[in-house]
């Protein structure tokens, strides 16, 4: 296993983070992603931390609260020392039926952050995320409730899911304004499917020093060896009756037909190979690997074994390359002055005087 630090900070974390979304009951839309109980959960986090993995994802939202309540239950059974492991939780989603009971108010903030710590069994969060977007909440009210959490000592970091790059970087700039805890993390949707972010996120966090944690980085499972362009549905695939995240399928397909051959080239799963890709970004600090099942939780973290040659990547690269769009051609077009051979301009502007 390797490791990086989370952002801009001092913390160190695993390159493969252990996400508990599967850690449920399975009740509402969770029956489609998991129903891992506690004997399953306790063996997956037994072999993430025997692997190297000192990272966990979850959210409150999460199974109404089951997922929090598996993975510190998981972690006491297993005698886990809790400096060893980084804990990362989210905030925002409706936990009740109050009008208060959702968003990223400070009231729910407050509220969410004390729940998640009993369920969890620990007296902080190593990582508290935002998981969505406040549309009522004044961005200075969550950023204030935010820092009053990490002056407490209940988080130690905090991070934001599911944002646009301008609204991060306003959030930022209030943080600096008013002397209050940065956002250090985004956790985002990423793959060799969907590269959307590359156009504006993955700029704004490597100019900004920010961390990115990938959630999906199989595309719902789009990528896991199990769906081609002949087999667009699979029997048993959980993306078979929910399909989410949204992705380019006819992309998709080629992007599979070149999976393929490298997988078979380097004789693993196709979806090693994804995250192989994945782990070869260098704006990528952890990706955040699903399992409902021991062996596929092991297929998954034998990515980090996988070394892609620099031909393979650009193979990858290129069938999945994002359509143009303004003002990125534009930017690139009128970028050549700057970066091109001075002589080769200066000769085409010498023949036009």
């Amino acid at each position: 296993m390797k490791y990086k630090t989370l952002g801009n900070t001092g913390l160190v974390v695993s390159q493969l983070c252990l996400g508990t979304m599967t850690f449920s009951d399975g009740s509402g839309i969770y029956e489609h992603i998991g129903d891992v109980g506690q004997a399953a959960a306790d063996e997956l986090v037994k072999a993430s931390l025997d692997a190297g993995i000192n990272f966990f994802d979850t959210a409150d939202v999460y199974s109404a609260g089951a997922s929090e309540r598996t993975l510190g239950q998981a972690l006491k059974n297993l005698g886990v020392t809790r400096s060893d492991v980084v804990l990362a939780t989210k905030v925002y989603s409706r936990m009740g039926q109050g009008r208060n009971d959702v968003g990223a108010s400070r009231g729910h903030i407050m509220d969410a952050v004390e729940a998640s710590l009993r369920r969890l069994q620990t007296d902080h969060i190593d990582l508290y995320q935002i998981h969505a977007h406040d549309s009522v909440t004044p961005l200075e009210e969550t950023l204030r409730a935010l820092d009053d959490l990490v002056r407490q000592g209940k988080v130690r970091y905090v991070g934001v899911s599911n944002w646009q790059a301008w609204r991060v970087a306003t959030a930022l700039g209030v943080s600096a304004r008013l002397n209050l805890e940065r956002f250090n993390t985004l956790q985002a949707y990423y793959s060799v499917a969907g590269r959307d972010l590359e156009r504006e996120l993955i700029p704004m966090l490597e100019a900004e020093k920010m961390g990115l944690l990938v959630w999906s980085p199989l595309a719902g499972g789009l990528l896991s060896g199990k769906f081609s362009r002949e087999n667009q549905s699979p029997e048993g695939s959980r993306r078979s009756s929910f399909d989410f995240p949204i992705v380019d399928k006819a992309r998709a397909w080629d992007v599979i037909d070149v999976l393929r051959p490298i997988a078979e080239a380097h004789g693993c799963s196709p979806a090693r190979i994804a995250l192989a890709w994945l782990l070869a970004k260098p704006a990528v600090t952890s990706i955040i690997v699903g399992a409902k099942r021991l062996g596929q939780l092991q297929d998954n973290i034998a990515a980090v074994d996988i070394t892609l040659s620099e031909e393979e990547i650009a193979r990858l690269d290129a069938v999945s390359e994002l359509p143009p769009e303004y003002p990125g051609w534009m930017m690139a077009t009128q970028g050549v002055d700057r970066l091109g051979p001075v002589d080769l301009w200066a000769d085409k502007l010498a023949q036009t005087s």
